[in-house]
């Protein structure tokens, strides 16, 4: 499905979603106000069940198989070592293939570790099957890419598996499938898929430039502040800041660290989102591209002062882990941080489709201070985790993506 109708589609079921919910910066899907909630009861998966409940290859789920990967390819850098000492794994093959796995799929794993230890004291997980390169699933398999793994107990004991189901799906796997009375199957999304990278982050020590010329880390931003920014044009403008796309000070994710020299320039931000980098085709001598993308010998847009925005040669590009990542959402839709001209955008690589679809958040932000007083300081506007409209994105997107792909009879053996 072609990107541009797509976005114009969620946008339209946007306003209709902006206008059909109870509307304010307050609504994300933190802790809010009122009473603490109570603890989540969990409910066991029954046999044959699959969570989300659309195709394993489909975009709301673990998204499109990207070929095989194996020792020799290049995507094998893809794969990492699992070691965790509290997880089983079988390794029949005796190669440690089923301790290799993407990141992401490690780090579900491991987080589901803790889970089954603390649901079943003395229990731990067991792998049974994980990168597989021997070519034993059925054609396409995400096990082929290291996306997906067959979970027991380590107790063999079935009458667990459908609360170990659940416990998959509360951590973070991008698709369970009750598969058979053997064992659970759970997938993810790869690590450069669209959907994979839905969080487009700064790390909170990243620095913005105010108005009155003082730097403030992207962290600690309030409503009111004007940030240094860019128009469409690519003219430097102050920008005010509106919301939190996505507010996690505790997670601990990856980071590219894209360099620059002559200036010398370091910009922390997770692969999804998106950089302008000089372009001479596009209208305004620039284009976004995902952080994931851009290459050495790539030119991004720094600044010298405030006043004089010019390309600089990226040297080099490599990947850290830090904890906490945070998007921040302008009228403008582009920030300028750590001196590096950046899109507040992730997901798609359509930068200008993205901010009209975005444009709801605007109106509600204008509207807000126009007809209402200002907030006053001890009011927080901004709750932990990802804000409530971009959630709505996601899930029309997922809808519209979905719902002509997937047929309920679709799915003979997922793994």
């Amino acid at each position: 499905m072609d990107v541009m109708p797509l976005l114009g589609r969620i946008a339209l079921l946007s306003f209709i979603c902006l206008f059909c919910t109870g509307c304010g910066l307050a609504c994300g899907p933190g802790r809010g106000y009122g009473k603490r909630r109570h603890p989540k009861k969990l409910t066991p998966l029954a046999y044959k069940q699959f969570i989300p409940n659309v195709a394993e290859k489909t975009l709301g789920a673990s998204g499109k198989y990207e070929g095989k990967i194996t020792r020799n390819s290049e995507r094998f850098k893809e794969l990492t070592p699992n070691y965790n000492p509290d997880i089983i794994f079988k390794d029949e093959e005796n190669t440690n293939a089923d301790r290799l796995m993407t990141q992401r799929c490690k780090d579900k794993l491991n987080s589901l570790a803790i889970s089954v230890m603390n649901q079943w004291p003395g229990v731990k997980l067991r792998v049974t099957e994980g990168w597989d390169e021997d070519g034993n699933h059925f054609e396409e398999s995400l096990h082929y890419e290291g996306r997906a793994v067959d979970i027991t107990t380590s107790d063999r004991d079935k009458s667990k598996y459908g609360m170990l189901s659940r416990l998959a799906v509360e951590a973070g796997f991008d698709w369970v499938y009750y598969e058979s009375k053997a064992h659970i199957h759970c997938s993810v999304k790869a690590e450069n898929s669209v959907a994979a990278k839905s969080g487009g982050c700064f790390h909170g020590s990243g620095a913005v430039t105010l108005e009155d010329g003082r730097s403030k880390s992207v962290k600690d931003l309030t409503v009111g502040d004007k940030v240094l920014a860019a128009d469409e044009q690519g003219g430097v403008v102050y920008s005010d800041f509106i919301t939190f796309m996505d507010f996690d000070p505790t997670t601990r994710r990856e980071f590219l660290v894209i360099e620059t020299s002559e200036p010398a320039r370091t910009l922390h931000l997770t692969p999804a989102h998106l950089v302008f980098v000089r372009d001479p085709s596009a209208h305004s001598g620039m284009s976004a591209r995902f952080a994931s993308s851009v290459q050495p010998g790539h030119e991004v847009f720094v600044l010298d002062g405030v006043r004089n925005p010019r390309t600089v040669r990226v040297e080099r590009i490599h990947t850290v882990e830090n904890t906490g990542s945070y998007a921040p959402l302008t009228a403008h839709g582009t920030i300028v941080v750590d001196q590096v001209l950046v899109s507040c955008y992730a997901v798609i690589e359509q930068h200008r489709w993205a901010h009209w679809a975005f444009a709801p958040v605007r109106m509600t932000h204008w509207a807000t201070w126009w007809f209402l007083p200002a907030p006053s300081s001890n009011v927080t506007l901004q709750q932990d985790g990802v804000h409530w409209y971009s959630n709505v994105l996601v899930h029309i997107g997922t809808w519209l993506l979905d719902r002509d792909s997937f047929h309920p009879l679709g799915i003979s053996r997922p793994s």
